[in-house]
């Protein structure tokens, strides 16, 4: 499966759009990364477990998106983005969409 940002795949053309796909996850951290974390905005730096959690939300968000793509037939994935947002203290929703094609 090809994934692109862009509206299209240099040297491939595009035989059909199959329409958007997604990918989402709502997830949390567990209490010791809460805990932790609020003792490190004490001090300053990145909060590592708030970094896992996110890279791990967004690989977890882009496998459903590929998911859904390959249940429809498609070989690429154009136009990806993503999106995210605090739905309460603790937890994080990460979306990602784009456009399911098949390519000639």
């Amino acid at each position: 499966m090809i994934l692109v940002t862009t509206d299209e795949i240099k040297g491939k053309e595009i035989s059909e759009s199959l329409g958007i796909v997604k990918g989402e996850i709502v997830q949390s951290k567990n209490i010791g990364r809460d805990f932790m974390a609020g003792m490190k905005t004490l001090v300053g730096g990145e909060i590592v477990g708030y970094t896992e959690m996110i890279r791990e939300a967004r690989q977890i968000a882009t496998k459903r998106m590929v998911d859904e793509a390959n249940s429809l037939g498609a070989d690429a994935v154009i136009g990806i983005r993503y999106g995210s947002s605090a739905v309460m203290q603790g937890a994080a929703e990460i979306i990602v969409y784009g456009t399911a094609v098949k390519l000639k």
